[in-house]
């Protein structure tokens, strides 16, 4: 039986360097789907946001020659830059948004018409996306991403899946800031998480546009302007920061009857670390090493975000 085509998408700027040899090896390893492509996706653009003070930011350069080199080892396929044409940015952006808004990163740095260039340059009815920093168990065997596109036939309201977040709790329950609730096999959200997901291209496009949202202003008045006013104002006056996409998405999602799922299954989970500093970094290799055995440290059952001093004790480093 052939699969569903699907293609891998991620993403790396100069901010994953100290990391990326690791992960994203990782991720391609652990997905046990036959992609059509597994693409690397290059932010060239200048640093902005947060993303200025990461630890270990290496240069363009390296970024390349990391790149090239995931690439001749057979883990990519294929390295893309990100396309900051003006011409592309208008079409994308009108497409995605209904409106056309100049910046292309949000008010942290990340990229969002990067985002939009990562799913729409893949071939196949399907993408995966993960950022290179996640972290993911899957039981050989099991594949979440045929799981999720079962779910996504069953359930045409379902437009986002994604694995477990984090180690499998024996009650079933997720630690969880944002509310869900629990359905046959998965739970559903509406909030949107953009670290790791597995969309349907036309189910997503027939989703689109969606909103511009803008950071919040000083002046109440220009609050209670509508999304595609304060579009025109910022195009005009260049002086607007982008919301996040995941929050555009979230937003969307509450309006509509669409849902994003995270499977319940435990043969498959996801982490994503905090804290990526010199002692998360040197410890990485035996983190991954554990991951991949599907063991975890007692205290992480349940959590998305990655407890480092667990990892640390659990793969024998004492600081």
């Amino acid at each position: 039986m052939n699969s569903p085509s699907c293609s891998l998408s991620i993403m790396v700027a100069r901010t994953d360097i100290p990391f990326m040899m690791e992960t994203i090896p990782h991720l391609v390893r652990t997905s046990y789907y036959p992609f059509v492509e597994k693409v690397l996706f290059l932010d060239t653009a200048p640093l902005t946001g947060d993303k200025v003070g990461r630890p270990g930011i290496g240069t363009l350069e390296q970024l390349r020659e990391n790149c090239a080199q995931l690439q001749s080892m057979g883990v990519v396929d294929r390295l893309v830059d990100m396309n900051y044409d003006d011409t592309y940015r208008q079409r994308m952006y009108k497409k995605h948004f209904g409106s056309v808004p100049k910046p292309t990163h949000n008010w942290k740095g990340y990229p969002i018409l990067g985002t939009i260039f990562s799913l729409e340059e893949t071939v196949g009815d399907y993408v995966v996306h993960f950022d290179s920093d996640m972290l993911q168990y899957q039981k050989a065997g099991h594949s979440w991403i045929t799981e999720g596109m079962e779910l996504m036939d069953k359930r045409p309201e379902v437009l986002f899946v994604r694995p477990l977040s984090g180690p499998p709790r024996a009650d079933g329950t997720l630690n969880q800031r944002v509310t869900y609730e629990q359905d046959d096999g998965f739970y559903r959200f509406k909030f949107f998480g953009s670290r790791a997901y597995l969309i349907k291209k036309q189910s997503f496009d027939a989703f689109l546009p969606i909103p511009v949202l803008w950071m919040d202003y000083k002046n109440e008045w220009l609050k209670q302007l509508p999304p595609r006013l304060l579009t025109w104002l910022n195009y005009w006056a260049g002086r607007g920061k982008l919301d996040s996409w995941e929050v555009m998405i979230s937003r969307e999602l509450e309006r509509t009857d669409c849902w994003r799922a995270t499977l319940a299954n435990p043969d498959a989970w996801t982490l994503h670390p905090v804290a990526r500093g010199k002692d998360y970094i040197d410890a990485l290799p035996k983190i991954i090493g554990v991951i991949e055995q599907g063991e975890y440290p007692v205290g992480q059952e349940g959590y998305y975000d990655l407890n480092l001093d667990l990892w640390l004790k659990k793969v024998g480093v004492h600081l």
